[in-house]
């Protein structure tokens, strides 16, 4: 069957070119309400059933967007993913299979596939799956070329949809945006698709860790300083607020922020005017706002610590990003997107996960989130003996001793009955008949924990402490006060 145009009754929309979309399956009954649908929303549609037609189409024409099955007589859908890259790598696939097995998704993201439905499908999927792709094209379009700060928000669950649609919705505005979200759930990729969906998306993104500062040096990354305002002063130096004129300033554990700076922010945000610490004269900028945090910032007014008048600065538009528990679904996808990204970087030919992998990946609770769900599959790819992800490359992982998952969460590990790694603690779930003495049972507890996420994070104090969901000054004082200290070369 020749690639052919749809004749609609619906007279095209005034304005702009239509966007074109070809939908390339075998299957007559599905062509027709996939026309029927994309029609009714606007678009124009190109239908064919053979994939030497498609790519004749995609050379010759301008295709905005492939809608494609996977299994298909004249050319499988992954051959023709691969004859697509080659030719059009910029034109976005969303893949379609009655035979939903992981590792052909795996295996069409990895060649470019932006998603995939499995059939049957309802229709306001396919709707929303294809607006969605759309705009991400769209605003994708005033990225570099080098990175994306949407891929890592793909999801299918309800709540990432409504994450998305947020994202676009408040995108074009210039209100500032406050994101909650234990750590590892992606708050500055959130800030950074913000951002890019903004009128503002050709202008500086400049992220700062509040927590990662001391006080002082807080205040000169934020305001700058001149020269001689305090110790190794000895220039003059602008600020992440100078840095993001006219562009947008995001700023991460905000819940971290001493009272003085507390009140210098605010300040900032009432008259969008700062002085450099040491300074007299008053800079004004044009800055939008994101923040971020996983602490309670309601608790932190109630006790004092967090000034009210700033939190109702910043909470103009509220957004709460949801722990990886709470959407397994969309592990499958992520692991994926990981698999496909890590085994380009490292050059592995990689072709995807066992399912016995992927059940793991699934029962496993994520107290690390959506980066501890990245950093185990980038081991996992480093590691892997073959060409899929296996158990056995899970090892030390997602997987305890004997293959068994790991306790739902660092809580529960805490109090059950056996040995912690490393420090070698044992942590009973009841308190022995002797008695023991808490206090320092506790601390040895605290120790062990530290110390194995210092080891995961190769001694990373600022990754560790997102692992454990501490800033960096508190595990910074945690690691003196226990004298903890990194084993020298050639101790166990």
């Amino acid at each position: 069957m020749s690639t052919e145009t749809t004749a609609s009754s619906t007279p095209a929309p005034a304005g702009p070119t239509r966007r074109r979309i070809l939908v390339l399956d075998d299957e007559l009954n599905l062509q027709r309400l996939l026309r029927v649908i994309l029609e009714g929303e606007g678009y124009e549609v190109l239908v064919t059933d053979d994939g030497h037609a498609a790519l004749e189409t995609v050379a010759s024409q301008q295709v905005d967007l492939i809608i494609q099955d996977l299994r298909m007589p004249k050319m499988d859908g992954l051959t023709f993913l691969r004859l697509l890259k080659e030719k059009r790598p910029e034109i976005p696939s969303i893949v379609l299979t009655a035979f939903g097995t992981f590792e052909t998704a795996i295996e069409a993201m990895r060649l470019g596939a932006y998603t995939h439905l499995d059939k049957p499908f309802d229709t306001e999927d396919i709707r929303q799956t294809v607006s969605r792709a759309l705009e991400r094209i769209e605003i994708s379009r005033k990225l570099p070329r080098t990175a994306s700060p949407f891929l890592d928000l793909i999801g299918n669950t309800p709540v990432m949809r409504t994450v998305s649609g947020l994202i676009n919705r408040i995108g074009p505005t210039d209100s500032t945006v406050l994101i909650f979200g234990e750590s590892g759930t992606g708050k500055e990729l959130v800030a950074r698709a913000i951002h890019y969906a903004s009128l503002r998306a050709d202008q500086p993104f400049v992220a700062v860790n509040c927590g990662a500062f001391t006080e002082t040096l807080l205040e000169s990354e934020l305001f700058g300083h001149v020269k001689g305002a305090f110790t190794n002063a000895i220039a003059d130096r602008k600020g992440v607020f100078d840095s993001a004129d006219r562009g947008t300033l995001f700023l991460d554990e905000v819940g971290e922020l001493a009272p003085p700076t507390q009140v210098k922010l605010l300040r900032v945000l009432e008259t969008r005017t700062f002085k450099p610490v040491g300074g007299a004269r008053e800079t004004r900028v044009d800055v939008r706002f994101i923040t971020a945090t996983n602490r309670n910032l309601a608790q932190m007014i109630a006790e004092g610590q967090f000034r009210e008048d700033l939190f109702y600065r910043l909470n103009v538009i509220p957004m709460e990003l949801p722990p990886l528990r709470g959407r397994k679904e969309d592990i499958p996808m992520l692991a994926g997107l990981f698999l496909a990204r890590f085994a380009k970087r490292m050059n592995r030919p990689m072709v995807g996960i066992d399912d016995a992998v992927i059940a793991k990946l699934l029962e496993y609770s994520w107290p690390g989130n959506v980066r501890e769900l990245e950093n185990t599959i980038e081991r996992a790819v480093a590691l892997a003996q073959h060409d899929r992800i296996t158990l056995a490359d899970l090892a030390g992982q997602v997987l305890g001793k004997g293959g068994s998952s790991r306790l739902s969460s660092p809580v529960s590990q805490a109090t059950a009955t056996t040995k912690l790694p490393t420090a070698g603690v044992s942590a009973p779930a009841v308190l022995p008949p002797e008695g023991l003495d808490l206090e320092r049972h506790l601390l040895d507890v605290e120790r062990a924990y530290i110390i194995q996420a210092l080891e995961r994070c190769n001694w990373s104090l600022t990754e560790a402490a997102k692992l454990l969901n501490m800033t960096f000054r508190s595990i910074r004082y945690r690691v003196d006060k226990l004298n903890i200290e990194r084993p020298t070369k050639g101790e166990p």
